[in-house]
């Protein structure tokens, strides 16, 4: 099978191009290497598997690249992405040309390009907004749904924040051109995915970030009180939806999913600190701030439609997933220093 990965020097563009090459498919990265850690990622793909092709492009104005790597490609992942609320906030349109502009630019390079390939895109439970209208109560130290165990695809949408706007805007197109030109597009709105190769900030992938900053004894801020709960997802487990929803592709073709942890992997931010603590064998140094704009006290995802469409379901528990990063963590702290993730 011939895969192309857009923003496949990212996090999860690396996790897939690993999956793929391994199995033995002809994979090809797009990216522009603008985020931390993606050269990194590059190196360490270029390195394990000869065979990947690795193209520099920007999903913003390198249309004639984007289109000519599509011919004869069997599955496209796009992954390609701003992905921070707070970036969203400070520069908006940038956030918008990247996500909702570039993402056009992809679907249009498929719909000339002459390709029947499949088209996955990552969009984002932001989505859905703050969900205030969801009764959430506090019990045993964090916040919970009162009724259902998770949000479902039916939700109603409410993009809040500007990056909310932009994948929404994004995931919306990217469905709607499988209804008006029959492209076999899909979405996934993914929640919370963390795993090795994940460069976490402190404005996007929490999850790293923690394990980063506990493997290095630096001081980790909350923002919020920490009893805020989400589901998270190991990236094997994501990767291993998008095969199962490519070998389904006449089922899950024009459909949303919801793609996490669901109710038996969600966890507070408290409680990943108690886990790391208990791994690392030594008290985090934690401070508080205030409230992000956007963020939910909760967010489980419903995930009941992809084990219905393509028998997916994760398999990865929250400690054996943090205990594999953790390990990749201290295996690289030379990484980490480069790109100054640590130390500040």
């Amino acid at each position: 099978m011939k895969v192309l990965i857009i923003g496949g020097a990212g996090f999860i563009g690396a996790n897939a191009a690993h999956f793929y090459a391994r199995r033995g498919d002809d994979v090809t990265i797009l990216d522009n290497f603008s985020r931390p850690g993606s050269r990194v990622n590059a190196a360490w793909l270029a390195e394990t598997y000869r065979t990947i092709k690795i193209v520099h492009g920007d999903i913003r104005s390198d249309h004639a690249a984007l289109q000519a790597q599509m011919k004869s490609t069997d599955l496209i992942l796009h992954e390609a992405g701003q992905v921070a609320v707070t970036t969203s906030v400070l520069d908006p349109r940038t956030d918008f040309e990247i996500n909702a502009l570039g993402t056009l630019n992809v679907l249009e390079a498929l719909r000339h390009s002459g390709s029947d390939a499949a088209l996955f895109f990552a969009s984002t439970n932001k989505v859905y907004g703050g969900l205030e209208h969801l009764d959430v109560i506090e019990r045993n130290g964090r916040y919970e749904f009162a009724g259902d165990a998770g949000v479902n695809e039916s939700e109603t949408l409410d993009f809040h924040s500007p990056y909310g706007c932009s994948k929404g805007c994004a995931e919306q197109y990217v469905r709607d051109y499988a209804r008006i030109y029959g492209l076999k597009t899909v979405v996934f709105r993914q929640s919370c995915i963390y795993g090795p190769h994940q460069f976490g900030v402190e404005d996007q992938g929490w999850v790293a970030w923690f394990s980063i900053r506990a493997s290095q004894s630096q001081p980790i801020t909350v923002y919020g009180d920490g009893k805020q709960v989400r589901d998270v997802l190991y990236v094997d487990d994501l990767v291993a939806a998008y095969d199962a929803a490519y070998e389904h592709i006449d089922v899950t073709s024009g459909q949303i999913y919801n793609l996490g942890g669901g109710p038996q992997n969600a966890m507070s931010l408290l409680e990943l600190i108690a886990l790391l603590e208990k791994r690392y064998r030594r008290p985090l140094k934690v401070a508080f701030s205030s409230w992000r704009p956007g963020d939910q006290r909760v967010f489980i995802a419903g995930i009941d439609k992809a084990n219905r469409d393509f028998g997916w379901k994760p398999t990865t528990s929250i400690p054996d997933g943090v205990d594999t990063m953790c390990a990749w963590i201290d295996e690289n702290p030379e990484l980490f220093a480069e790109l100054a993730l640590v130390g500040t």
